[in-house]
């Protein structure tokens, strides 16, 4: 479970790694752009400083007034944003006057000066004399440059133009700061997801490690272990209560198949046991010689029920099989019952049973693996002979209602129990209606169940007013006709 957990946990941390970079690149590059528009705001806000002082001055149409009045604000002015961008900065009105900063920006970078076009700086002028505020990214030679333009007015008209031109370098440069800022950011981020992550991981686990521990003992053969179903999310609490199912079903297979284990070792142990006792006795002469007819019969008998137990075992074996098969056939149910009571006439007759054959449909045609079914009828029709007294009653009915048939074989004799009813069908079960010795194995009942299953129907214990009475359905053949 540890090296899950820890294995989860380097998927769940790289990925939360992947995301923080991810996001971290997205923050940077958004963080940027808005320095970047910040700083052109604030070229723009200077531009337009400019422009107003010089539209509030201009009064004859010149820059004369602008020379006269404002030089030394506007240089300044000037020099403040040449010594924060290394911008050029001209001041042109309709008339054609020009004041800028050409010598000043040339005397700090030549280069830059010297790269800027002419073209580009009329094209400019005309959009901004035009009326229009301009920020716009061009290439000055190898560099690109930003221009930030922006027009004065004098009575509501565009008198003249404000220009700023300053390399790109200096606008986009200087975000090492912001970069670390976002990386700190990112990795702290990381960080408390991760912690964050690691505990709800953790309190997950621990349900799957409770799992795996039950399941470590149910592997022991410890069923008891049970998990807790009303922690972790909703599939986990399911698996948590199909765990336990489980537990409890195997539970309860493991407590039949001791049951049955244990069954069987009496079950083969008892006529073992006499046939041993009986033969040595008269091997050593403990029993006298004119006895031995009696005990050989007595062997006999213990042979015989030794040798249906083994028959039933290996019955039920076959047809608990992944490929037990059936072979289906149309055949009439009445008949077979007939077969089968005069197949135990003898039985019957000695006593003295009546039977009643209640055929409500007859012919009456079902769709069935007849050999499996005759076995059925006859575990009934045997269990009823053996609890049914002497001058008793059995009967035996069948009825079509047109999708099904059903058969009933009621008896007279002793009623189940009501504490024993749950059980009928169970391995080796024969409860109070089997007290007296080598009355049956306890498995007819159960081989009619699994047989009537593998039918796709179901064999019950009815609660009639007076004996036992079993009922089983099978399907009605599709040429039967109409029911009676």
């Amino acid at each position: 479970m540890n090296s899950l957990y820890a294995r989860i946990m380097a998927v769940v941390l790289s990925v939360i790694l992947i995301l923080a970079v991810a996001l971290g690149a997205l923050s940077y590059y958004s963080l940027r752009e808005q320095r970047i528009s910040a700083r052109l705001d604030y070229l723009a806000s200077e531009a337009g400083d400019i422009a107003y002082l010089a539209g509030d001055v201009i009064g004859d149409g010149s820059m004369l007034s602008l020379f006269q009045h404002s030089r030394r604000y506007l240089n300044w002015k000037a020099q403040k944003v040449n010594d924060e961008f290394g911008a050029y900065i001209a001041v042109v009105d309709r008339w054609g006057n020009v004041m800028d900063n050409l010598q000043t920006a040339y005397s700090e970078d030549p280069d830059f000066v010297a790269s800027l076009s002419g073209e580009e700086i009329r094209a400019a002028l005309k959009q901004v004399l035009a009326g229009e505020t301009i920020r716009v990214q061009a290439m000055a030679g190898a560099d690109p440059t930003f221009t930030v333009g922006v027009p004065f007015l004098q009575y509501n008209t565009v008198v003249g133009a404000v220009l700023i031109q300053t390399r790109a370098q200096r606008i986009q440069g200087g975000m090492e700061d912001l970069l670390g800022q976002v990386a700190a950011m990112a990795l702290l981020a990381a960080a408390l997801s991760a912690v964050a992550v690691g505990l709800v991981v953790r309190s997950m686990m621990k349900p799957l490690g409770e799992l795996t521990e039950a399941a470590r003992a149910m592997g022991t053969g410890d069923f008891s272990r049970r998990v807790d179903e009303s922690r972790g999310d909703p599939q986990l609490r399911q698996l948590s209560g199909t765990f336990n199912a489980m537990s409890d079903q195997l539970r309860k297979v493991e407590n039949s198949r001791r049951e049955f284990v244990a069954n069987v070792s009496h079950e083969l142990r008892s006529p073992i046991t006499s046939i041993k006792g009986f033969a040595e006795g008269m091997a050593e002469g403990v029993i006298p010689a004119e006895e031995h007819p009696k005990y050989l019969r007595l062997v006999a008998e213990e042979s015989n029920r030794l040798s249906r137990l083994v028959g039933d075992l290996l019955q039920l074996s076959r047809l608990e099989r992944e490929d037990a098969t059936l072979e289906m056939s149309d055949f009439d149910i009445n008949e077979m019952l007939r077969r089968a009571i005069i197949r135990r006439i003898n039985d019957l007759d000695g006593k003295k049973i009546e039977v009643e054959c209640d055929f409500r449909a007859d012919p009456c045609r079902v769709r069935a693996d007849s050999e499996r079914v005759e076995q059925v009828v006859i575990n009934l029709l045997d269990n009823a002979i053996k609890f049914t007294g002497e001058q008793g009653k059995i009967t035996l009915t069948t009825e079509d209602t047109g999708e099904e048939v059903h058969v009933t074989v009621w008896d007279n004799g002793v009623t189940i129990p009501p504490e024993d009813r749950e059980r009928v069908f169970d391995r080796f079960f024969t409860g109070d209606r089997a007290h007296t010795a080598g009355k049956g194995t306890g498995l007819g009942l159960s081989i009619c169940q699994r047989i009537l299953a593998m039918h796709g129907r179901k064999i019950e214990l009815l609660d009639p007013p007076e004996g036992t009475a079993f009922r089983f359905t099978l399907d009605r053949a599709a040429d039967a006709g109409s029911p009676a």
